[in-house]
């Protein structure tokens, strides 16, 4: 017979999944949980926001590939999460958030700090739970970590009452921990239709996004690529799919993705859409998508399965073992004529990138830190140009070396995310890239480096505005630049130092590259400011509600007026 309080109970399942680090702020609704983990091997950081507690559980789970666990106690506590929580949502990332709640018998009197966290967390978490008795947490925390894991990863949150924490239960025997469930595949007719649309198709696309990454896809991807002589084509939640360099990696598409790979996809006569939903971003003008092309869809989500394309073929489960299924079904042969249509669009509708070679503008400086780092440096962005310029450059070698905020697109995200990275991955080069509009969200987080004196370097995009908002407002709204400009500039040396952390200005230096260099090699977290023009607009860009194709370019924004 084991006899434990309900707070006892979840440190103690903590352990039994695996868990070595949680994330959280305590108060009193949720300190009994806290003193019951300090008694565990279980670290705990102390963040100075839970949302960024929230983001650095996730920085964790996106590059572990494993459910991470941030805490949050009643009321305030458990309303700063639900950002986070949304946003793993958004990325199907693995997480459990436990919050502390007030009493049970409080519950309904508007107590001090009381919100309703299980109805605020209906639609934003895969599922929720609001405990009411310390006996059923053996089995409510097993199932919290089986349902984020299992099937389209996903958070959990589990709201605890203040006195079941404290309630002293008996029971017999631990549960079985939760893991995955296996994923069922495909009826062997489903997977005839579809190799026999691949084996017609004479101009075949490949479309990859989040989900053929997380589960590791990359091999047949590029399998079933080289059979059917196809491209491959990545949102941004796939890239690092493939190597940057490989043949048949076209490059990721969308509203700032590569011109020839946009244009690419109104050619196309069969779209294999692997682990990708079909977001706006990507598809732009989703009635102009592939306008002409066959759908196979192949997703674990059947609810994405037609809902925002009609598929000919949908087939649920996992893309790796899908593919792994069709490749022998899939014959082998060239389509020379594609082959050359693509290197015309290449040709075309080049795609490159202004001042490159200079370590102190934005792109530059982009290409000279992922190249002193190495292809294992793991890179954080928050949301606005700084992302879209550094999906744009970054040479991402594999999956989960590029963090990203995709589908909420929550800004703040870039600083406690590479916090996470680097609990998650201690010795492997952590960048966090953003803007001073991002940082700003979350910049408390610097406390929470500097504390943990990890090797996180934040690299800076300073412009003084909203970067992304206000190249909208230049385009589509005669240059009405209203609420996008900070008129009061921090000075980002000085906050940094106040927080105990170097420093580098890259307006300062003569040699751009060697300063990066020795930034990037000293010990501990460094803020490296890069002076950003407000008007560096990030082209191409495909305005809101047009097909891929219509992409503005440089030079060409005033026609979009």
């Amino acid at each position: 017979m084991i006899e434990m309080t309900g707070a006892r109970i979840i440190a103690e399942s903590l352990v039994r999944h695996g868990i070595t680090v949680v994330s959280g702020i305590p108060g009193g609704a949720n300190l009994p949980m806290f003193d019951a983990i300090a008694e565990t091997p279980v670290r705990i950081v102390l963040a100075r926001h839970e949302q960024g507690a929230g983001f650095i559980a996730q920085g964790m789970a996106r590059v572990s590939g494993t459910t991470q666990v941030c805490l949050a106690t009643s009321g305030p506590g458990a309303m700063n999460v639900l950002t986070a929580i949304a946003d793993a949502k958004a990325d199907s990332v693995p997480l459990v958030c436990i919050t502390g709640q007030v009493s049970r018998g409080l519950i309904g009197t508007d107590a001090f700090q009381e919100v309703d966290v299980y109805g605020l967390t209906i639609p934003i978490a895969k599922h929720n739970m609001l405990v009411r008795r310390a006996a059923d947490l053996p089995r409510l925390m097993a199932d919290a970590f089986h349902i984020a894991a299992s099937g389209r990863p996903g958070p959990v949150v589990i709201d605890v009452p203040r006195d079941v924490q404290t309630e002293l239960v008996r029971f017999d025997a631990w549960p079985e921990t939760g893991h995955a469930d296996a994923q069922a595949m495909p009826h062997t007719t489903e997977l005839a239709k579809a190799a026999a649309l691949m084996a017609a198709s004479r101009r075949p696309v490949l479309y990859c996004g989040g989900g053929a990454a997380r589960c590791g896809a990359g091999e047949a991807v590029t399998a079933l690529a080289e059979a059917l002589d196809a491209p491959v084509v990545t949102t941004l939640m796939a890239l690092g799919l493939l190597p940057v360099d490989h043949p048949r990696n076209a490059g990721m598409i969308g509203m700032h993705g590569r011109p020839a790979s946009n244009h690419l996809l109104t050619d196309c006569d069969l779209l294999v859409a692997i682990g990708a939903r079909f977001d706006d971003r990507a598809t732009g003008d989703a009635k102009r998508f592939c306008p002409d092309a066959a759908v196979v869809h192949i997703d674990i989500d059947p609810a994405e399965h037609h809902k925002n394309r009609r598929a000919h073929v949908a087939l649920a489960g996992d893309a790796a073992r899908i593919l792994d299924a069709l490749l022998p079904l899939v014959p082998s042969r060239a389509r020379p004529d594609w082959s050359a249509h693509r290197a015309v669009l290449r040709e075309l509708h080049p795609f490159s990138l202004p001042a490159l070679g200079d370590p102190k503008s934005p792109y530059g400086v982009l290409a000279a830190v992922a190249d002193i780092l190495g292809p294992e440096a793991i890179v954080t962005t928050d949301v606005g140009q700084n992302q879209m310029r550094a999906a744009q450059v970054w040479p991402c070698s594999r999956p989960g070396r590029f963090l990203t905020s995709g589908g909420l697109g929550t800004m703040g995200f870039g600083l406690p995310s590479a916090i996470g990275a680097a609990l998650a991955e201690p010795g492997t080069p952590v960048v966090c890239v953003t803007g001073d509009g991002g940082l700003l969200m979350n910049i408390q987080e610097m406390a929470t480096l500097v504390e943990l004196g990890l090797p996180v370097k934040i690299l800076l995009m300073d412009n003084g505005v909203l970067g992304l908002v206000r190249q909208q407002q230049a385009f589509f709204v005669e240059g009405r630049y209203t609420a996008t400009t900070f008129s009061a500039r921090p000075d980002f040396a000085a906050l940094a130092a106040g927080f105990g952390m170097a420093s580098l200005d890259m307006a300062r230096c003569r040699d751009g590259r060697g300063a990066l260099a020795a930034a990037l090699a000293a010990q501990g977290p460094a803020l490296i400011r890069v002076p950003v023009d407000p008007d560096a607009h990030v082209y191409p860009m495909v305005p809101p509600g047009a097909a891929n194709s219509e992409m503005i370019l440089e030079g060409s924004h005033a026609d979009a007026n």
